[in-house]
């Protein structure tokens, strides 16, 4: 039986209903938009990437490591990471400047999505869905395809000492303001991702920021919480698709 495709995606801030602050494709349910707003910009997504709407595992996220394994659609809580190798199910993690990750196996036909802010990177969370894929499915790093999608960039990530004590000195860059840094997610992320055995060439990185192109994507830093979500999602579906 043929193996089936990878769809990949993460949705922008164009092209939905919901009123500012949150204007307009808002995709969390955990903001103080209306319920009603998000449903439709949901549909809305699903629809842009052929994808359903009812085939969603998703996961109200906490910044933490905790990985759940979704063998059916569900709306939990308390996970940051979610993996699965069932067919038609997707998964999905909600960011407004955090790092999201895609991670493909198409080797045991399994994938992950996963939410990367500074608290779940320093946990290395990356590092522990692709231990838990290879207890669940066998998952080899090596046979792994990645993407590391638009997040905030380290050029307007400031952090204090506290966060960047907790970070390898390849990843933050002095400012010249004592006891400020500048902080790089996506590349933190990359090197859990090579460390456990990805090749640097099956790991695709946006060049995109939240803040920096804030027109186009939700940035809960720059807009100071008042802002939408938007939705990382990966799944073994039909057609290949990739936004």
């Amino acid at each position: 039986m043929p193996a089936p495709h990878l769809l990949q995606a993460q949705s922008a801030r164009l092209g939905g209903v919901s009123p500012q602050p949150f204007q307009s494709l808002n995709l969390g349910f955990h903001t103080a938009d209306e319920a009603e707003n998000v449903s439709e910009n949901r549909r809305r997504f699903f629809q842009s990437i052929g994808a359903p709407t009812d085939q969603l595992a998703e996961s109200y996220q906490v910044h933490g490591k905790e990985v759940y394994h979704a063998q059916a659609p569900i709306r939990t809580e308390g996970y940051d990471a979610l993996i699965t190798r069932t067919p038609g199910l997707i998964l999905g993690v909600s960011v407004a400047d955090c790092c999201p990750v895609l991670v493909y196996d198409p080797q045991q036909q399994a994938v992950a999505a996963i939410h990367a802010g500074w608290r779940g990177t320093v946990q290395e969370i990356v590092k522990h869905t692709l231990a838990q894929m290879e207890a669940a499915f066998g998952t080899r790093s090596s046979d792994c395809q990645a993407y590391i999608g638009t997040c905030i960039s380290q050029a307007h990530y400031e952090v204090d000492d506290k966060v960047a004590d907790q970070f390898a000195e390849a990843y933050k860059t002095a400012r010249s303001t004592p006891g400020k840094w500048l902080l790089d997610l996506k590349a933190a992320n990359q090197g859990q991702l090579t460390e456990m055995g990805v090749a640097t060439e099956n790991i695709t990185v946006s060049p995109h920021c939240t803040w920096a192109d804030n027109d186009r994507f939700f940035s809960h830093r720059k807009e100071k919480g008042q802002t939408g979500r938007m939705m990382a999602v990966i799944g073994l579906m039909g057609e290949i698709l990739s936004r």
